[in-house]
């Protein structure tokens, strides 16, 4: 039987590898990356480089495009979190191991997607502000959190 290098989780009669490929891996960071760093200079070009304008503070003209980067980035990013879940997140579950910082890795993608639904499809500008912040607040924290995943991750497979 040939042994595979990468962990295991025992799904149905085999074994399925936890982790992604190198490409879909890098894909995938690219992916995460892309759209964290999108929201980012979308919240410093909104809040921090507005431009006087004749009739006061105007946007800065590369701000839409940032967010439209972002927005972009974002299907892109159900589409990962879809193939992570497909190989990652379900075969991982089953081996009952780092389940809180994977959980709280999926519930805080859950929770991004929903209040993204949100800033788009809100009319009431006190709840799409709630929501911006939820949002953004979270986004900018998202990354803390899949690094301490996959640094547990690794530790553990260092230790086997």
């Amino acid at each position: 039987m040939k042994t595979h290098p990468l962990p295991h989780a025992v799904v149905g009669q085999h074994r399925a590898p936890l982790r992604l490929s190198r490409h879909r891996r890098y894909l995938v960071y690219g992916i995460g990356w892309t759209l964290w760093l999108s929201g980012a200079l979308w919240l410093v070009f909104h809040y921090a480089l507005l431009r006087k304008g004749e009739f006061g503070d105007e946007p800065h003209p590369l701000e839409a495009w940032w967010l439209r980067l972002h927005a972009a980035m974002a299907f892109a990013a159900l589409w990962s979190f879809g193939l992570v879940w497909g190989v990652h997140i379900v075969a991982g579950w089953r081996t009952r191991r780092q389940r809180l910082s994977g959980g709280l890795s999926a519930g805080l993608l859950a929770w991004l997607s929903l209040t993204g639904y949100l800033l788009y499809y809100l009319t009431d500008d006190h709840w799409r502000g709630i929501s911006a912040v939820a949002h953004w607040a979270m986004g900018l924290a998202l990354p803390a959190l899949l690094a301490l995943h996959i640094v547990q991750g690794r530790r553990r497979q260092q230790h086997r």
